[in-house]
């Protein structure tokens, strides 16, 4: 069983009044519950994206790339090792060589070579590929140095990136990235992935205008081929899915149902076992993405970025199985991490309370793998962790993850001003980030990051919440519900997928896989207090005002309904018993079978 964890039920919102009579009112109180104000922010067309041209600094970035290719120059990418910055190098060598570019390469930093970003020793690497611009993807925001040693070789310097910046802008000759200073773009969320395309739409959109595809005898190029790459990239870097990001991931995914996507990623779909058709965000998020980022943890993002600029799909699958192998090593290391950090954890609690802001450092830890167990131990805790390794024999590498409440790269900006011996360097984004230190400095910046936590989280802030879009009423458990609830997404950071929570008696459960809870489910009351009154915590999703008459659909009728916990164990649970539940709605396929599943999510027993 899980962890106690306080459920709390997200606010009901009115619905606008633009949402059509016909929409499901369970998926119209959701999206109202999401702060979506009107029916046209659910549209996923093409023609709703905001105009690049509204991007800072765009057309001075169309003006370099566009006397680049007149001239016949040669373009390096210098891209991420991570999802993000590989499908963005993708993207930018794929659209580039599309547009009549005749020199386009890439090069990916090791990140336990050179470290993150377009660093001086990264330039001079590139210097041997004789490049007369560069062009960053997903970084380069903060390579104040590097586009300065760039620029000393001769060497042009386009920037794009959406990380936050930092004090001093490097002195690029053009630079695009939604949050830098003046930028007035409406969206703040683009990942690299992002930017970068919206680069080479503007790119085509003025080559349309000189005539260049007539000059060159070339066809345009339909860019909307990219967009399995833009969605796969902007749901790995977990952004938030604003109404952009939504219109890019949905229109991703549509050309990965119907069999269009590139072979990459249908190799690494393939190697997971999942079929291309019926796919979602999360399968983006939770089965592609960890393959592709596995190259950059433990090896060579260069792997990762091969799969995905194949052209067939032997090629395509011969890297896939290779990531994929890289990934099983990947859990392997990041199992034995959890194990010594939960240990270190332990030692923590006995000494003292744990800190709001926790730092932990083993000296065999894996540079390629805190991210993950940096992610894996806030997720134990609720508090913000950063997991550190050794980078040399000086200096410590450390990821960041935060919570709710807590900007952490504002939070090591702060740190950064406070103490200016601790910091080396870091950057990153609300919930993520990265910094180095020395080594000798590891426990005075554990103390002052700890202390900087407190500034911001109370002891409140750091328990387990879920919050939940309340309870179903037993007709919307329902196969119709979970199918239109799947349509509705893509669902994600920001527009959370939708979480109930309700009242079941267990009928029948036992364990699949070793570690997972197959459970058969029957809906029940809630618990009633003394006065006769439900326990919860708000009114049943159908106890309230309705958008809309119910829609019609297939009741369970106070069925019995299948249901699966992963990674919780059957404690003290028995049949018969009433159990709290937090769960999606979830659509099973079995030989061609489509049946309602609940996921559950946590699962707590109650008193009668």
């Amino acid at each position: 069983m899980s962890a106690h964890k306080h459920i709390v039920r997200r606010p009901q919102t009115p619905c606008p009044q633009d949402f059509p009579a016909d929409m499901h009112p369970v998926l119209a109180r959701l999206c109202a519950a999401r702060n979506v104000l009107s029916v046209r922010e659910l549209e996923h067309g093409l023609e709703h994206l905001i105009p690049p041209a509204q991007l800072k600094g765009m057309d001075a970035a169309v003006q370099l790339l566009s006397a680049m290719l007149e001239s016949g120059k040669r373009i390096l990418i210098v891209a991420d090792f991570d999802a993000d910055g590989a499908t963005g190098c993708a993207v930018a060598v794929r659209a580039l060589a599309s547009l009549g570019a005749t020199e386009v390469n890439y090069l990916v930093p090791n990140r336990f070579e050179y470290g993150y970003g377009l660093t001086p020793e990264i330039v001079q690497v590139a210097a041997q590929l004789r490049p007369d611009l560069i062009v960053t993807v997903d970084n380069g925001i903060s390579s104040v140095d590097g586009v300065r040693a760039a620029h000393a070789l001769g060497i042009k310097v386009l920037i794009t990136d959406h990380h936050l910046p930092g004090a001093v802008l490097p002195q690029a000759d053009a630079m695009v990235n939604p949050n830098q200073p003046g930028d007035l773009f409406p969206s703040k969320h683009l990942a690299g992935v992002g930017v970068i395309f919206y680069v080479m739409l503007a790119l085509r959109a003025h080559l349309r205008t000189v005539n260049w595809f007539e000059r060159r005898q070339i066809p345009e190029p339909n860019l909307a081929r990219l967009l399995d790459l833009v969605a796969l990239g902007t749901v790995a870097d977990v952004v938030p899915l604003d109404h952009s990001n939504r219109i890019l991931v949905a229109q991703g995914l549509k050309r990965i149902n119907q069999g269009q996507g590139c072979a990459g990623i249908q190799a690494l779909l393939q190697v997971a076992g999942r079929a291309t058709e019926n796919i979602v965000a999360a399968d983006l998020g939770f089965v592609v993405a960890p393959r592709l980022n596995a190259a950059g943890r433990l090896e060579d993002m260069s792997l990762g970025i091969a799969c995905l600029l194949s052209d067939t799909l032997p090629a395509a699958q011969r890297c896939a199985q290779r990531l994929d192998a890289l990934n099983r090593e990947r859990r392997s290391i990041e199992s034995q991490m959890q194990t010594q950090a939960m240990t270190a954890l332990e030692a923590l609690r006995l000494a003292a309370d744990l800190p709001r802001g926790l730092c932990l450092f083993d000296a065999s830890w894996h540079q390629g793998v805190i991210g993950i167990l940096a992610s894996r131990i806030k997720d134990r805790t609720h508090r913000p962790v950063i997991c550190f390794a050794p980078a040399n024999d000086i200096e410590l590498k450390g990821s960041a993850r935060s919570v709710p409440g807590l900007h952490i790269r504002d939070a090591l900006d702060a740190v950064a001003a406070r103490h200016p011996h601790l910091l080396q360097k870091f950057g990153g984004h609300a919930m993520a980030a990265g910094l180095t230190l020395r080594r000798d400095h590891f426990e005075e910046f554990h103390v002052a990051f700890a202390t900087e936590v407190a500034r911001h989280l109370e002891e409140d802030d750091l328990c387990g919440r879920l919050l939940t879009d309340g309870v179903l009423e037993v007709s919307d458990l329902a196969l119709e519900l979970a199918e239109t609830l799947r349509a509705a997404g893509p669902w994600g950071q920001g527009f959370p997928q939708p979480l109930f929570d309700g009242y079941f008696e267990v009928e029948s459960l036992r364990c699949v896989g070793e570690k997972h809870l197959k459970l058969i489910l029957r809906p029940a009351d809630e618990p009633r207090d003394g006065r006769g009154r439900a326990r919860s915590a708000s009114p049943r999703m159908g106890e309230v005002e309705r958008c809309r008459e119910q829609a019609p659909g297939t009741s369970t009728g106070g069925q019995a309904l299948d249901a699966i916990a992963f990674n919780q164990a059957a404690e003290n649970m028995v049949p018969g018993m009433r159990v709290h539940a937090v769960y999606r709605l979830d659509v099973n396929e079995y030989r061609g079978n489509r049946t309602l599943q609940l996921i559950v999510e946590h699962l707590a027993p109650v008193s009668a």
